[in-house]
């Protein structure tokens, strides 16, 4: 129970983090050789390893969207007795961003997140919706 209590607690911050565009506090909650993985098929998409690698994927997503809102849905937790802060979690969330161009878009997605020591090594997220909305948002079309 108190592996999930420190997982719940670990996710909050994180995306609240992302919500405010605090990436030092976001970015404090990874390891150094944390890989970050994002879908699809724009210039934006693909696999990001290490920390100063993923913190550019974010500092560039925190460009991009000057108007982010996470809604966490559902946390589930893997190991619920974990007292070590090594666990994984996966997260269902939906999201309403606001472009640089202010256009408005809207996803629902899963992120896959392994935490090692207390620290993110892993987050990989599946993405609902790919299609035209998802480009028009990354101002890929």
């Amino acid at each position: 129970m108190i592996g999930a209590i420190i997982a719940r607690k670990k996710i909050a911050h994180v995306f609240n983090a992302l919500n405010r565009h605090d990436l030092p506090t976001f970015m404090s909650d990874w390891r150094d050789d944390g890989v970050y993985v994002y879908p699809g098929e724009i210039t934006e998409s693909g696999t990001f390893q290490g920390k100063s690698a993923v913190e550019g994927w974010f500092r560039h997503f925190l460009e991009q969207f000057p108007s982010i809102q996470f809604d966490v849905k559902d946390i589930c937790v893997k190991n619920i007795f974990d007292l070590t802060g090594t666990n994984v979690v996966a997260v269902h969330w939906d999201v309403r961003l606001t472009n640089k161009d202010v256009y408005v878009g809207e996803n629902t997605g899963v992120t896959v997140i392994s935490i090692e020591s207390g620290k993110v090594f892993l987050a990989k997220n599946y993405v609902f919706e790919l299609g035209s909305n998802f480009k028009r948002y990354w101002s890929a079309v």
